[in-house]
């Protein structure tokens, strides 16, 4: 990262500085407040009418589509909020879920003269010195700010985005009045939530914070670009850092197609479904390996590129998965694959849907009636918005909570899922998520993984052959994998001081039940051996063994013959 990046001070969401600075300006909250109650009290109104007249099944949708519509008109701050709840089912009943889902981050764009002011002020030049070319009118407006396109005087091409004015006061007095509101309301609202009100607002205004410094979007985008730098697939834009502020981030324009637009994709000769494989591959790698994850990846921040390659934009909504949440999820992901519901429902413990002290045995059977039939459909019976949707009944049947960083993980998810339908309706998000899962504990060198990939292979102190040649055929479903190389890493781990149980399972496995497992070890070499071409082995075998030094080999022998 350049060593000249620009630092943001006092920038950050600081809800004991917002109270302090209208506890001297009350007119101003209260005209706000009037203002919101104003909104929200017809709406109730109208809630209390049908149901005295026995007309709430009726006018279901119709309430549920004016609320997305009262959220838009109050502002950015209404609309984040709505689309936070729109991923929260243990909040929102269903009707009203279905509609904020709907809710669009865009507002008429404000007037492109006041954002060539902005721009010139904030980068200390005149438009004309800083750029040779830049639109008269946005490409595109959100509710947080627009964005133009322009070239600079060196020649590159570049997006210039330009936060709204007076945005930061507007952010601080919505959330003031939130936080007020929390702060007496939440004793009386009958909602799971895990802790207290006045806290996740206070989280939702720490990352909306975070969202409006561009500054920080930009660091984000270096990071996100650091972690996939060796990647073929995914491309993230430049950003310009002299030409970078608070309010104004200029970076790389991205010459590509929204994903929605399938027609454009195939007209360029790119093939939808490896676009959306690049997509759901790319976001396993950030929640599973890189921990550090694009929150917002709606249609209008993913292109394919003329090239293949996918483009990530707009790194505002970004979050961290601390190294246990990454773990805790490989290990649900295989526990649900392997239908095992005991352990599926202490993952959720683990990751905070449950209290530790929750009895988790009626649980079980209830996490296998939402999970059970969801691998083999494809997404468009049954995916992550149906699963939601079970979820949201469950969730009051049970004391499950949302912790906010998956509320971020489940929106990102629900989202990917709906850009694959749109390019593909029976495209199966398992059938790309588990190979990569496979492989990644085939692959995997770090002892988390190891212990991972020996909690599959045996259940109950017995070796599981199916489940090996279950991973293996899975695996072979991703391009990426080869054979060779993770028989090459298992051969190794065999004889390591780490293999020595492994070793010694391996052998119980091949004679328990008082017999040799012959058949189990044909049928696994009838599913490898085209792939293990004499020459290609023997290459492997040799590097294998010149690894490990003529002491590892006088360590390793005593146990094999031990154990013979």
């Amino acid at each position: 990262m350049n060593s000249q990046v620009p630092t943001s001070k006092n920038r950050n969401y600081d809800s004991q500085a917002i109270a302090r600075h209208y506890r001297y300006r009350p007119w101003q909250a209260w005209m706000r407040a009037l203002t919101v109650i104003w909104f929200f009290s017809g709406f109730i109104i109208n809630l209390k009418l049908d149901e005295w007249r026995g007309l709430s099944e009726q006018n279901k949708f119709k309430r549920a589509s004016e609320l997305r519509q009262l959220l838009t008109r109050l502002g950015p701050t209404f609309i984040k909020v709505g689309q936070a709840l729109s991923t929260r089912p243990d909040l929102i009943r269903q009707d009203f879920l279905n509609e904020l889902v709907k809710l669009q981050d865009q507002l008429p764009a404000f007037d492109s003269e006041l954002a060539y002011r902005i721009i010139s002020s904030e980068l200390g030049s005149p438009i004309s010195e800083i750029f040779s070319e830049l639109s008269p009118q946005p490409v595109a407006a959100a509710s947080l700010g627009q964005v133009y396109r322009g070239r600079l005087h060196s020649g590159e091409e570049v997006a210039v985005k330009v936060q709204r004015p007076n945005l930061r006061p507007i952010l601080s007095l919505d959330l003031y009045l939130m936080r007020w509101g929390a702060s007496w309301l939440s004793p009386w609202l009958p909602l799971n939530l895990g802790h207290d009100l006045t806290l996740i607002v206070d989280e939702f205004g720490t990352k909306l914070f975070e969202e409006i410094d561009y500054l920080n979007e930009a660091s984000n985008a270096e990071k996100f670009a650091d972690n996939f730098r060796n990647s073929s697939q995914v491309k993230v834009p430049v950003i310009y850092w002299r030409y970078t502020s608070y309010r104004v981030l200029t970076l790389e324009w991205i010459n590509g197609f929204k994903l929605t637009d399938t027609a454009s994709i195939r007209a360029s000769g790119l093939d939808p479904e490896e676009i959306i494989k690049i997509g759901v591959t790319s976001g396993l790698q950030q929640l599973l390996e890189h921990g550090f994850f694009h929150a917002d990846p709606h249609p209008g921040n993913l292109f394919a590129m003329p090239d293949g390659r996918m483009a990530y934009i707009d790194f505002g909504m970004m979050d961290q998965l601390e190294e246990s949440n990454k773990e805790s999820l490989v290990d649900a992901i295989v526990h649900l694959v392997n239908k095992e519901y005991d352990e599926l429902a202490e993952d959720y413990v683990r990751l905070g849907f449950l209290t530790p002290d929750i009895d988790i045995r009626p649980i079980a059977p209830a996490l296998e009636r939402v999970w059970g039939n969801a691998i083999g459909k494809n997404v468009g019976d049954f995916n992550f918005k149906t699963i939601t949707d079970e979820y949201s009944k469950l969730m009051y049947e049970f004391p499950f909570r949302v912790p906010a960083k998956f509320a971020l993980i489940i929106r990102s998810l629900i989202t990917q899922e709906g850009i694959a339908l749109s390019l593909n309706r029976e495209f199966k998000i398992i059938e790309i998520a588990y190979p990569y899962i496979a492989r990644r504990l085939l692959t995997g060198e770090s002892p988390e993984l190891r212990r991972r990939l020996l909690n599959v292979l045996f259940k109950d102190g017995k070796f599981q052959w199916q489940r090996l040649e279950n991973l293996i055929e899975i695996a072979r479903a991703d391009s990426s994998f080869d054979v060779l190389p993770t028989a090459q890493l298992g051969f190794q781990f065999l004889l390591s001081e780490e293999g020595k149980f492994l070793r010694r399972q391996l052998l119980i496995a091949l004679t328990e039940d008082d017999r040799l497992h012959t058949a189990e070890v044909e049928s696994l070499w009838n599913l490898i051996k085209e792939d293990l071409k004499p020459a290609r082995l023997l290459d492997v075998a040799f590097g294998a063994l010149a690894d490990f030094s003529r002491e590892g080999f006088a360590a390793v022998l005593p146990s094999f013959t031990a154990n013979s």
